[in-house]
This record gives structure tokens, C-alpha cells and sequence, in this order.
């Protein structure tokens, strides 16, 4: 059995174009198969500002546009097509998508992740409009302004830590009447004098005119609602890694995430995983695409060795 592909590339976010930007300049005939629309997390991010090279920052949609054309322009294919498994069949990997089945020399997992959502009323409306699930992307926009910060784990706080450097205050919306951050974060968050705690309480709704300008919240032991002003709704209730169809094939961590050294290669030889997929991510820009370039190089030698 001949493979179709040097590389298939699994995900267009920014990790996954870095990879077959990289990769169909190494001369290797690359595919990138993506289900919904390339551009991953920051086709939703109204504006970017920490990306080098963009001093004035972008807009999401129009890096991932920029970013697919230039893919496209070195010849590499982008297939709008659902992956559901992944084999190992001897010296060749084989994609089985709801559309077709690509063989291949190389895989690069750059499926990505979703933030969890609180599935409430607004939070898809204003997203990118006050509503956000990362604090070093976005928070710039809120200096000297109140946010509120959702959860009560690591993220949260570490989040609400770092927005607390820039905002005017920060208030902790958590359902439970303690956090489950760790001691040193909490010690930090509860001698931080523009951090406040609105303990046993959800979100029920987030609203605004055009913009986010207060929240309803419910207080768990009273049953009371009430509006609470703020321009932005920070959300970290957990992430989950888009890694379901690599069960049984591809090593995962408890979290989902696949296991990949710093070379971005898994435990199978020809691979790879890299952005927001990968164990240990700091999910952001930069980074996821400096893990698909690494991947990409992986890959090229793995071929040509």
C-alpha cells in the first residue's frame, strides 16, 4: 500500500498551517484537513495584539485568511473534511474522515481545543465583545476597567491574578464557597486588594448593548438574582483537548491531551502533536505556532532519514 501523502495534517488552527506551511516547503506533499473553517480559537478573537510582526494588531479572521492563503499559495491542500481515526498499518498512516481515507507517511495532530462553555444566554452573542476565556489575549482591552473572572481552579486565578495588573478590579464568581486553586495561588489572590470573591454564585446570563456591561448572577444559597456591572466576563471552567478520535491509537494524558516530547512527536514514530492538542500547551498564539513548525521539521526528517 502507497501513501497519498508525505504529511497529512490534522487541524487548520494556527498549529496546524505553521506545520504545512513548513512542511510543502520541505517539498513534501502536505494536506491540511479541517472540519469547520480554518483558523482555529482565533477566528474567534476580535483583535490580536501579541502576535510579533503586527504592531498595530489584526483581526482573528484576518490572520487565519492570511495564514490559509499563504498554505495554499506553496501548494499545500486544505480538505474541509472530519477526521474520526487514525491507524497505524506498517510504514503507513491512515486518516479515516467522514469524506475520505488518506494514507500517509506522517500525521500532525493540530486538532486543538475548546474552551468549555458556561452555556448561558449571551456568552455566545458577546463573545469577543467583553466575553473572553483568555486573559493574556484580551486584557489589555479592559485597563482600568472591572471584569469578572468565572471559576474557581488554577486558571481562574492565575487569570484573574494577571488581569489584576491591568484592570481596575477583578471579582471571582465561583459556585463553590472555597476555591480549588492551589494555597499559593489562593494566598495571592486573597492579599491582592483589587481582587474580590463573590462566593456561591453562577453567571445565569451576560449582558450588554452591543458590548458587555453587567451580568446576571445568582446567589446558590438564596435563590436571589441580581445584576452585577462589568465590561468584561472572563471564563475558565476547564478546556478540553479535541483528541476523542485518538483514543486506543495515540497516547493520551488524563486530560485528553496527547503525550509529545519537545520534538512534538508521540510514542509513534511519524506522529506528531502540536498547539493546543499537546500536553503541557500554554495555549497561545506564538506558541502553537512555533509547536507546528517543530513538528513540521520533525516530520521532514522523518522521512528523509
Amino acid at each position: 500500500m502507497k501513501a497519498d501523502y508525505d504529511v497529512v495534517v490534522i487541524g487548520g488552527g494556527a498549529a496546524g498551517l505553521s506545520a504545512a506551511l513548513y512542511a510543502v516547503r520541505a517539498k513534501l506533499k502536505t494536506v491540511v484537513l479541517e472540519r469547520f473553517a480554518c483558523g482555529g480559537q482565533i477566528l474567534n478573537t476580535a483583535e490580536i495584539e501579541n502576535y510579533p510582526g503586527f504592531p498595530e494588531g489584526i483581526l482573528g479572521p484576518d490572520l487565519s485568511s492570511l495564514l490559509e492563503k499563504q498554505v495554499t499559495r506553496f501548494g499545500a491542500e486544505v480538505v474541509l473534511d472530519e477526521v474520526e481515526g487514525i491507524q497505524i498499518e506498517g510504514d503507513i498512516r491512515v486518516v479515516k474522515a467522514l469524506e475520505n481515507t488518506y494514507r500517509t507517511k506522517t500525521i500532525i495532530i493540530a486538532s486543538g481545543g475548546e474552551h468549555n462553555k458556561l452555556g448561558v444566554p449571551g456568552e455566545e452573542e458577546f463573545a469577543g465583545r467583553g466575553v473572553s476565556y483568555c486573559a493574556t489575549c484580551d486584557g489589555n482591552f479592559f485597563a482600568d476597567q472591572d471584569v469578572v473572572v468565572v471559576g474557581g481552579g488554577d486558571a481562574a486565578i492565575d487569570e484573574g491574578l494577571y488581569l489584576s495588573r491591568i484592570t481596575k478590579k477583578v471579582t471571582v464568581v465561583h459556585r463553590r464557597d472555597q476555591l480549588r486553586a492551589s494555597k499559593i495561588l489562593q494566598e495571592r489572590a486573597f492579599s491582592n486588594p483589587k481582587m474580590d470573591f463573590k462566593w456561591s454564585h453562577t453567571v445565569e446570563e451576560v449582558r450588554g448593548n452591543g458590548q458587555v456591561d453587567r451580568v446576571l448572577l445568582k446567589n446558590l444559597r438564596t435563590g436571589e438574582r441580581t445584576e452585577f456591572g462589568t465590561y468584561g466576563v472572563f471564563i475558565y471552567i476547564g478546556f478540553h483537548p479535541n483528541s476523542a478520535f485518538l483514543r486506543d491509537v495515540v497516547p493520551l494524558d488524563n486530560g485528553g491531551h496527547v503525550q509529545a516530547n519537545i520534538r512534538m512527536e508521540t510514542s509513534i514514530p511519524g506522529v506528531y502533536a502540536c498547539g493546543d492538542v499537546r500536553q503541557y500547551s500554554d495555549r497561545q498564539l506564538a506558541t502553537a505556532v512555533g509547536d507546528g513548525v517543530t513538528a513540521a521539521l520533525s516530520a521532514y526528517n522523518y522521512i528523509t532519514e
